[in-house]
């Protein structure tokens, strides 16, 4: 019966987020023990970042407290004489004079640190809160949000983000909301907690221990910090702030808003067309051939004469696609589709019904889920980081080289 409630106690306490295992005490007393303990939690944290816990209000709460206990043990005789040959790293230095001779409350105790640090401990006779068990959310936390640093550098990339502040003020640039988990390149900004923040640099692509792909970056802040945090943990914080937005690139410009208001009117539709010509090669290849447009009126109106018009191959047209848009630049929007899809313009001569010889400039040998897909990255402001291949006949993202 013993058994079955101790390995009920271990069940619970794996629930908490607290490891439990059977470990010899070696004939150490408790208050020995606890001091071990302690230390072994400074260290496991060494091994995880690759340094010490260091002290600042930057700094994570745990490595703050982490880095009060070690110069607490540092300056403790007693302590350093219970972790005798057991400090492998040399996190207490060098074994100085004028020591303590008591082991100043054993570890401390956490209270002690935190009330150290300016921290008000939880109320005695609260039973709701967890004191000494840290929550699985806080445990999260801590493994996947990277330290911050002073950017060595800042001075270099300062500039970056004062030209980045003009263009939002002129309106070459647009913020837009971060939709989850979207694709970042080295060069891509943000706004993430009130701060702009812009990916520096990038490393190479692994694969993390849940099989999944992700990279370390190096990401900058406007306030002079920098992180080397890792992508998928940039994409959580990006989704945790529901403020959170993309800086879109200044090649977009002004060309629409995304949040239409009651009493805006439509501006502007994005429309894709399909030809209902008969030409030998339209007939042949009809399922790809697509007009790209752009008008502030109505399409159906717009395309009535279409089989008396050059611009519509002298034939009928579908509307197989349309996009409402407000507040947009029209003339920039249309220039941007049709350069973007120019390596695919479609290279045929027609005449018209006065024989005169005309070369139609808005049509694509593009599939339809294609256009979609561009649009879609136009409003995410993302489409400057792609283009497209003819011969894949689909989008695919530019080299950090060309981009």
């Amino acid at each position: 019966m013993a058994d079955a409630t101790n390995d009920d106690d271990i069940e619970l306490l794996g629930e908490l987020g607290v490891e439990a295992e059977a470990v010899s005490t070696g004939g150490r007393t408790a208050k020995e023990q606890r001091i071990i303990a302690g230390f072994e939690e400074i260290e496991r944290f060494v091994e995880e970042h690759g340094r010490p816990p260091q002290h600042g209000e930057n700094r994570d709460i745990f490595e703050r407290l982490y880095a009060v206990r070690l110069d607490c043990i540092s300056a403790s005789a007693e302590c350093r004489g219970v972790l005798t040959g057991l400090d492998a790293r040399g996190l207490l230095g060098p074994d100085t004079e004028g020591q303590t001779g008591g082991c100043v409350e054993e570890a401390p105790a956490d209270e002690a640190l935190l009330a150290a640090l300016g921290v008000p401990a939880a109320p005695a006779d609260d039973v709701t809160q967890l004191v000494h068990v840290r929550p699985r959310e806080e445990i999260k936390a801590a493994e996947e949000i990277a330290q911050r640093n002073p950017c060595k550098d800042f001075a270099e990339i300062k500039p970056i983000f004062e030209k980045v502040q003009r263009e939002l003020a002129s309106g070459e640039r647009q913020t837009l909301p971060y939709k989850d988990n979207a694709d970042a390149k080295q060069g891509d900004l943000f706004i993430l907690d009130g701060q702009k923040v812009v990916i520096a640099e990038m490393g190479e692509p692994f694969v993390s221990d849940y099989g999944r792909p992700d990279r370390r970056l190096r990401v900058v802040f406007d306030n002079g910090t920098e992180s080397d945090l890792l992508l998928r943990s940039l994409q959580r914080a990006l989704n945790k702030d529901k403020a959170s937005r993309r800086i879109t690139e200044p090649d977009l410009g002004p060309l629409f808003s995304m949040e239409e208001e009651s009493d805006d009117l439509p501006t502007g539709y994005i429309y894709v067309l399909r030809s209902k010509s008969d030409h030998p090669f339209v007939a042949q290849n009809r399922a790809v051939i697509h007009k790209i447009g752009v008008t502030g009126g109505d399409v159906k109106s717009r395309i009535a004469n279409a089989k008396k018009d050059p611009t519509y191959l002298l034939a009928e047209v579908e509307i197989v696609g349309m996009f409402k848009l407000a507040n947009i630049n029209r003339k920039k929007l249309e220039a941007l589709l049709h350069k973007f899809f120019g390596k695919a313009r479609l290279d045929l001569v027609l005449k018209d019904r006065f024989g005169s010889q005309v070369e139609p400039k808005e049509w694509f040998l593009v599939p339809l889920p294609v256009i979609e897909e561009a649009i879609r990255r136009l409003v995410e402001g993302t489409i400057g980081s792609y283009q497209y291949d003819p011969q894949k006949a689909g989008i695919i993202r530019l080299s950090p080289a060309t981009s």
